[in-house]
């Protein structure tokens, strides 16, 4: 059985740009080569819902070297995409301030190759929130089909 979503994304218009990257990058400190996401799609802040996407472009930094002749786009960007992701749920919908780094991932599975040229969705559903601490779930979706899934926490600084 394919893995389950986070949540159902059909009914959804995943063309609408809630939020642009000048606004993500209101609440996201990285900038560059680091930014990895280009906009928020959906939000649903009363079930801990957001959706944002990141354009996987063949300039990249890291395509001439991961892999020469087959570039995939690295795990640990796509990892670092979810985090962004989960931050700026926290820094927006959950009003925290400061600095959100990492304090954990878990659960991590890679589930198929996402190429320069493609359009890598990001879901993210938070768990829960204490102590300065949050953990959200995020699956990045490519196509239709899931490219990876982990369990992020992010710890306010």
């Amino acid at each position: 059985m394919p893995p389950q979503y986070l949540f159902d994304i059909a009914p959804l218009d995943l063309d609408r740009t809630l939020f642009d990257q000048e606004a993500i990058r209101q609440a996201n400190p990285q900038r560059g080569d680091m930014e990895m996401l280009n906009a928020i799609v959906h939000a649903n802040p009363d079930q801990g819902e957001i959706i944002g996407y990141k354009d996987v472009k063949d300039n990249e930094f890291w395509v001439a070297g991961h892999i020469p002749g087959r570039p995939l786009f690295p795990g640990v960007l796509m990892i670092e995409a979810g985090a962004q992701l989960a931050s700026f749920y926290t820094r927006t919908f959950l009003r925290w301030q400061g600095f959100i780094g990492f304090g954990g991932v878990d659960g991590v599975k890679f589930r198929s190759p996402v190429l320069p040229g493609q359009r890598l969705y990001l879901l993210g559903k938070k768990l829960w929130d204490r102590h300065r601490r949050v953990c959200c779930n995020v699956q990045g979706i490519v196509d239709g089909s899931m490219a990876f899934e982990a369990q992020i926490t992010g710890t306010q600084f």
